[in-house]
C-alpha cells in the first residue's frame, strides 16, 4: 500500500482560518474543496428552493389535489436504508400536511428483494391498486420502471416518480417513464444545483413543494403551517446510508439532521436503533448513522422484509420502537454471521483457484457458490474488493419473477473501472447473457441464466485487463498527513467526530511514522498495538488485520476517543500501513 498525502490549497485554508475556523478543520476542509466560509454555514435558508427541482411544482399540485379530494396515496418503497427512510419521510410528511384537511389516506408497499427485484413492476402496481390507492408515489426508485409505470397508468393510477438514479439508456439516449410526474435531479433538463441528492432528500424536497402549493391555495400561511424539519434526522440517516456524495447541499441536510438527533429531537425508532447499537444520541455522528444504524435497517431488506424497518421508523410508541429495533438487531447479527461464512467460502475459492496476482490474469474477480445468499452478495463483494483492490462480482442462486432459476450478482469496483459501463459492454459482446443489469460506476448488479457465470467471468476479466493497468491496480490511500503532537488528544477526536463526513467528503485519515512497541492478536482477526508516535505513547487497533508489523512503520490512522478505567483517552484506529 502506498500512502498519498492530500494537497491543501493554502489560500483556501487561510481564508477559512481568518473566518474563525479551527486551524486543523480549516486545513481539512480546504483539502476537500471548501473555498469560502459560506460553504460551512449549514443554515436551512441556504438550501435551494424546491421549485428548482424539475417536476417538483407539478408534484406538489398532484399531491395537493389528492389531499384536498380525499384520495388515497400508495407509496412504493425500496428495500435499502435510503428507500426505507424515504418511505418513512413520505408517510410522516403527508400525514402532517394532510392533518389540517382531515386527510390520512396514505399506504405503502415494499418490494421483496428476491421475489420482486428492484423498482416498480406491474405486479407491484397491482398491489398498490389493491390497497385502494388513487395515486402511486415511488421513493428511491421508478425512473427506469417503464413497464411498471405504464401498467399503473393503464389501471387508472396517477403516478409520481421520486428518484435520484440515472434514467434508463436506450440506444444511447435517456428514456423516461411516460404520462407521469417525475422529480429527479438526474433527469434531463433539471436545473437543481445538486445532482447528489439521495432518494430521501428528493422526497423531502417534494414535501416542501407540497407545503408551498398548499400555502398558495390558502390552506396554510407561512406563519401557521406544519413543520417539516422534524423529518431531517431521517433525511440525514438515508443520505449517509446511501453513500451519496456529500456536496454542500447534502452536508447541510445531514448537519441539520444531526443537530436534532443530538438535541434529542428524533423519531422513537431512530432513538431505539441508536440504543441497540450502544450509541448515544447526544454524541451521534455520521459514522454512527452509516455503520451502526443503517446496517440494522439494511439487514431487514437483505434477509427479511424492509416493512419491519419502515414500521420502526414510523412508530411514535417508544416501547414498540424498542421491540422492533431489537428484532432488527437480531436480523443484523444473522446477516453478519452469514456474511462471515460467505466471505470465508469466497476466500477458500480464491485459494483453490490459485488466483494469479498479475494484472493480465487477475484484474477482476467473479465468484459463485450454490450456498451464497443473494441478499448478502453486495456486502461480500465490497469486502473482497477492499481486500484485493480489484473489481469483484459475487453471484448467488435466485429466481426470476416467473420462478425460473437464475443467478443474481452484485459488484463493487475501484477507481478507473466503471462497473455499469462494463456490464453494458458485456451485454453488447454477449447478447442475451445479461437478463437484467444496472447500477453506477462503483456498484452495480446483474442477473444471469444459471449457465452464464463462466462466460460472464471471462468477459469481466477481459474487460478489466483492457481497462486497468498495473498502476491503477496499486492500492493507494489518501491521507491528511501528520497530526501535530498536541492534537493527539481525545478533544481532537471529539471535534472531528462532530463534523459531517462521508462520500466525497472523506473523514480525516492521518499518517505518521510510529514505533511499534508491542502487538498482539485480539479475537483472532484484530491487531492490538502499543505505539510511540511523535514521542507520545498511544494505543492502536487495526481491525480485520492479523499480520505483524515491523518495529517502525508509516501508519495511516483515524483518531478516536474512548474511555479506559474511567479516563478519556485517544487511540489510533489503523487504516493502512506503508512498510
Amino acid at each position: 500500500m502506498t500512502l498519498m498525502p492530500r494537497a491543501v490549497p493554502p489560500r483556501a485554508a487561510w481564508a477559512l482560518q481568518q473566518a474563525g475556523c479551527d486551524v486543523l478543520l480549516a486545513r481539512l476542509y480546504a483539502a476537500r474543496g471548501v473555498q469560502t466560509p459560506d460553504e460551512l454555514d449549514d443554515a436551512l435558508h441556504h438550501l435551494p428552493p424546491p421549485d428548482r427541482l424539475l417536476g417538483a411544482r407539478a408534484a406538489g399540485a398532484l399531491l395537493a389535489d389528492a389531499l384536498q379530494q380525499g384520495l388515497t396515496i400508495g407509496v412504493v418503497a425500496d428495500y435499502d436504508c435510503d428507500g426505507a427512510t424515504a418511505c418513512a419521510v413520505a408517510v410522516r410528511g403527508l400525514r402532517a400536511l394532510g392533518q389540517p384537511l382531515g386527510w390520512d389516506r396514505v399506504r405503502y408497499v415494499v418490494p421483496d428483494r428476491a421475489r420482486d427485484g428492484y423498482g416498480l413492476t406491474p405486479a407491484l402496481a397491482e398491489r398498490v391498486r389493491a390497497l385502494g390507492a388513487d395515486v402511486l408515489v415511488t421513493v428511491d426508485n421508478g425512473i427506469a420502471s417503464l413497464d411498471g409505470v405504464a401498467h399503473a397508468r393503464a389501471r387508472g393510477l396517477q403516478v409520481l416518480i421520486t428518484d435520484h438514479h440515472l434514467p434508463l439508456q436506450i440506444d444511447g439516449q435517456p428514456r423516461l417513464p411516460a404520462d407521469c410526474v417525475i422529480v429527479n435531479p438526474n433527469q434531463p433538463g433539471c436545473p437543481f444545483p445538486s445532482k447528489a441528492l439521495a432518494g430521501v432528500g428528493v422526497m423531502f424536497y417534494v414535501l416542501l413543494a407540497l407545503r408551498a402549493e398548499l400555502r398558495r391555495r390558502g390552506v396554510f400561511s407561512s406563519q401557521h403551517q406544519p413543520r417539516l424539519d422534524g423529518l431531517l434526522p431521517l433525511v440525514a440517516l438515508g443520505t449517509v446510508a446511501d453513500v451519496v456524495r456529500l456536496d454542500v447541499h447534502n452536508r447541510r441536510l445531514v448537519a441539520q439532521g444531526l443537530k436534532r438527533i443530538r438535541a434529542g429531537v428524533l423519531p422513537a425508532g431512530l432513538a431505539a436503533l441508536l440504543a441497540v447499537s450502544q450509541r448515544a444520541p447526544a454524541r451521534a455522528s455520521t459514522f454512527d448513522l452509516g455503520f451502526a444504524v443503517a446496517p440494522r435497517l439494511n439487514a431487514a431488506g437483505r434477509l427479511h422484509d424492509m416493512s419491519l424497518g419502515i414500521e420502526c421508523l414510523l412508530t411514535d410508541d417508544p416501547a414498540r420502537a424498542h421491540e422492533l429495533a431489537q428484532q432488527l438487531d437480531a436480523i443484523n447479527r444473522q446477516r453478519r454471521n452469514l456474511e462471515a461464512q460467505m466471505r470465508e467460502q469466497a476466500l477458500l475459492q480464491l485459494a483453490e483457484r490459485e488466483l494469479p496476482t498479475d494484472a493480465d490474469q487477475a484484474a477482476a474477480v467473479t465468484l459463485f457458490d450454490p450456498s451464497f445468499h443473494e441478499g448478502v452478495v453486495g456486502i461480500v463483494a465490497a469486502r473482497l474488493k477492499d481486500r484485493l483492490h480489484r473489481p469483484v462480482f459475487v453471484f448467488a442462486p435466485a429466481q426470476l419473477d416467473d420462478g425460473t432459476p437464475c443467478l443474481k450478482g452484485s459488484g463493487r469496483s475501484i477507481a478507473g473501472f466503471h462497473l455499469r459501463d462494463a456490464l453494458d459492454a458485456i451485454a453488447k459482446q454477449h447478447p442475451g447473457l445479461l437478463l437484467r443489469f444496472g447500477g453506477h460506476a462503483m456498484a452495480a448488479g446483474c442477473t444471469l441464466s444459471v449457465d452464464g457465470w463462466a462466460t460472464f467471468d471471462a468477459a469481466l476479466r477481459a474487460l478489466a485487463s483492457a481497462w486497468l493497468d498495473a498502476d491503477m491496480l496499486q492500492r493507494r490511500l489518501t491521507t491528511d498527513g501528520a497530526l501535530a503532537s498536541e492534537r493527539l488528544h481525545p478533544d481532537t477526536a471529539d471535534l472531528l467526530e462532530a463534523q459531517v463526513w462521508g462520500q466525497g467528503f472523506a473523514a480525516p485519515i492521518f499518517s505518521d511514522e510510529a514505533d511499534v512497541l508491542s502487538q498482539r492478536l485480539v479475537g483472532q482477526h484484530h491487531l492490538a498495538l502499543r505505539l510511540r508516535v511523535q514521542g507520545q505513547l498511544m494505543d492502536g487497533i487495526w481491525f480485520g488485520h492479523s499480520d505483524p508489523l515491523p518495529a517502525r512503520v508509516l501508519l495511516a490512522y483515524r483518531l478516536q476517543s474512548d474511555e479506559w478505567q474511567g479516563a478519556r483517552r485517544a487511540r489510533l484506529v489503523v487504516e493502512g500501513a506503508q512498510t
